[in-house]
């Protein structure tokens, strides 16, 4: 079993659910207690500081995105992984909005997410 190779099949099914917008799949990719970070939960939640714990709350955050966001689209245009992690590199594309460079970090463990954190300006 190649652990690099099953991580970036891991970034893969997670931009293929993350654009089909189908949020069963995404948060079968995620531990329970899987933590995210991410500058936009800074702007929208402050009371986070950026940071929110387990899949309800996983589930919440995406959740809204989609509903405000229905044109929301990432396009991925690099993975680097090694056995613990995979480094995304993607454009965040939204109707009426300009396009965002964005990187990810997924760091996983025996086959899910348990962290992500998400880097942009």
């Amino acid at each position: 079993m190649n652990v690099q190779n099953d991580n970036v099949a891991i970034a893969e099914v997670w931009f293929h659910a993350f654009n089909t917008k189908d949020l069963t799949l995404l948060l079968s990719l995620y531990s329970d207690d899987a933590v995210h970070y991410s500058p936009k939960l800074k702007v929208r939640l402050p009371e986070t500081e950026g940071l929110i714990n387990g899949k309800a709350a996983l589930h919440a955050w995406w959740d809204d995105a989609f509903a405000r966001l229905p044109t929301l689209q990432y396009l991925p245009t690099a993975y680097t992984a090694n056995n613990e992690r995979v480094f995304m590199e993607y454009v965040r594309k939204v109707a009426g909005e300009q396009d965002m460079l964005v990187a990810e970090v997924l760091e996983i463990r025996d086959g899910v997410i348990v962290a992500s954190r998400v880097y942009h300006g």
